[in-house]
C-alpha cells in the first residue's frame, strides 16, 4: 500500500506542482511580486490540490478535512518564501528560484498531509 500511496502522489503531485507554477509564473510575469504571485498561486493550489490529495492518493473524501489542510498549506507557503527567497539569493531568478522551491515544499506536503492532515484515517474512511 505505501508504495501505490507514493506512485500515487507522485503523480498527483506532479500536476498540482505543475498547476501550482503555471499560476505562479503567470503572475510573476504580469510583474507581480514574488510573495504575492505564490501566495495567489498557494490560494488556487489549495482547492485544486485538496480534492486530488484526498481522493487520489489518500482515498478520502472528507471535506471537512479543508481546514486541516488549508493549514498546512499556509505552513508551507512560509517555507515556500523563504526558499524562494533563499534561492533567488543564489540564482538571481524568481522562475528558477519558484521551480526548486516547488519541488521540496511538494515533499514537506506529501509529509504534512500523510501524517496531519489524512492521517490514518485515509485508510479506513475509503467508502466508495
Amino acid at each position: 500500500l505505501w508504495e501505490n500511496k507514493v506512485y500515487r502522489f507522485l503523480m498527483v503531485g506532479v500536476i498540482n506542482t505543475l498547476v501550482y507554477y503555471i499560476i505562479y509564473s503567470g503572475f510573476l510575469y504580469v510583474e507581480i511580486g514574488y510573495k504575492l504571485s505564490a501566495l495567489f498561486a498557494t490560494i488556487f493550489g489549495v482547492f485544486f490540490s485538496f480534492k486530488t490529495f484526498g481522493k487520489f492518493v489518500f482515498l478520502n473524501s472528507d471535506n471537512s478535512l479543508v481546514y486541516k489542510f488549508f493549514l498546512t498549506y499556509s505552513f508551507v507557503y512560509v517555507i515556500n518564501i523563504a526558499l524562494i527567497n533563499y534561492f533567488n539569493t543564489l540564482l538571481h531568478n524568481y522562475y528558477v528560484s519558484g521551480f526548486i522551491s516547488s519541488i521540496f515544499c511538494a515533499l514537506v506536503s506529501f509529509f504534512l498531509n500523510k501524517n496531519f492532515v489524512f492521517q490514518m484515517k485515509s485508510l479506513n474512511s475509503n467508502k466508495e
